[in-house]
């Protein structure tokens, strides 16, 4: 240890190594917290990449669902009629405007 021409009695010097040792004890509990984090960064990124596949099969069976009402009701006899020119005026409004889009 270095003194720099400053005299140390003994409670200093254990005051000195108190703090050395709290200090030590901090810089681990600072790595440690360092490694946690970068290990819930990791599982975080894992996760959100599964909930982006989880939505993209959600939105998918989303469709699929509204496609096969669609089908239902035009398939129906005749029992459901103003449900079914809804949905294909709803389709047509949807179509309109793709073309649309396209046209711009």
């Amino acid at each position: 240890m270095y003194n720099f021409g400053v005299v140390m009695t003994e409670e200093d010097k254990k005051l000195l190594s108190t703090f050395e040792t709290q200090l030590r004890h901090l810089i681990f509990l600072h790595d440690e917290i360092k490694r946690e984090n970068a290990e819930l960064k990791r599982l975080l990124e894992i996760e959100k990449l599964r909930n982006e596949k989880v939505q993209a099969q959600y939105d998918e069976l989303e469709v699929s669902y509204t496609n096969l009402k669609t089908a239902t009701a035009i398939s129906l006899n005749g029992s459901d009629v103003k449900e079914t020119k809804l949905r294909l005026s709803k389709l047509v409004r949807e179509v309109d405007k793709c073309i649309a889009l396209l046209n711009e």
